[in-house]
């Protein structure tokens, strides 16, 4: 396993084709203050810088919680010193974070264990599949302390979970065990404590070895449904199979089936 040098609270390591960024504040429970958000940042910016040999990507985190969202320490100082200007960190640091996160064209796998908060849920929804340890807990947190929602949470919890369930974990701020979770939708797979990173990479490792371009194109279409009406939906889904129909791993997937041999993907 490769191993980079830590950065801002965030470490980004390679274990084959697929990236690895962890968050590394564990004695505040990964509490986003402003080095862990910047070097959560640059971890996800150096996947799309590493395109060719990054085939997925693993978020996981160190110590016994995922993320308690927002360090609210560093926003209360915030709000002493500069009220005018203590929420400009949506704008400019959640908002590209998310928003480089789900524009990821490879699969992206989030482990969570223990406590998975505010924007801390946010980053995990980021996520294309979501592992969790049998103890995790999911909130919102936000309506608490007076606020709505950021880090894209009204929209992925809507897609997750529903309207009706999203409106209810936001406005009531109740926690979600993580068998709820999975019966919602939030959840793909629950397993036992501790398990989550090791499951979540095993994950990662196979959809690495499968047909990335497919998932990229999958990930897109996906991304954009809500926005369009079905004769853009099918148009745009014609459009994909067309690309990737053209791609090797398409006829040499084919060839295999026919074959009976299990199918070998480069991803192009």
């Amino acid at each position: 396993m490769a191993v980079n040098a830590q950065e801002h609270q965030a470490i980004y390591r390679t274990d084959g084709a697929v990236a690895v960024i962890e968050l590394c504040r564990p004695d505040a429970g990964n509490a986003l203050d402003h080095r862990l958000r910047q070097g959560l940042l640059d971890a996800v910016r150096r996947v799309h810088t590493d395109q060719e040999s990054i085939r997925a990507v693993l978020l996981t985190a160190k110590g016994r919680h995922f993320c308690v969202g927002q360090d609210l320490k560093e926003h209360a100082r915030s709000l002493e010193t500069d009220p005018d200007s203590a929420f400009d960190i949506v704008r400019t640091e959640y908002n590209p974070l998310i928003e480089e996160l789900t524009s990821l064209p490879q699969p992206v796998v989030a482990a969570v264990e223990g406590a998975c908060v505010g924007a801390g849920l946010g980053l995990a929804l980021a996520a294309d599949l979501l592992i969790a340890a049998e103890r995790a807990k999911f909130a919102t947190a936000f309506t608490g302390i007076g606020l709505a929602a950021d880090s894209g949470l009204s929209r992925a919890l809507a897609q997750a979970v529903g309207p009706a369930r999203a409106r209810a974990l936001i406005l009531l701020g109740n926690p979600l065990d993580a068998h709820s979770a999975q019966q919602w939708g939030l959840v793909h797979r629950v397993v036992p404590e501790g398990k989550a990173t090791t499951e979540a990479l095993a994950l990662a490792k196979r959809l690495a070895d499968g047909p990335t371009a497919a998932y990229a194109e999958a990930k897109a279409l996906l991304q954009d449904s809500d926005a369009l009406d079905t004769a853009a939906v099918l148009n745009r889904e014609g459009a994909a199979q067309e690309r990737l129909g053209k791609t090797a791993d398409h006829r040499n997937a084919v060839r295999a089936f026919l074959a009976g041999r299990r199918p070998e993907f480069q991803g192009h």
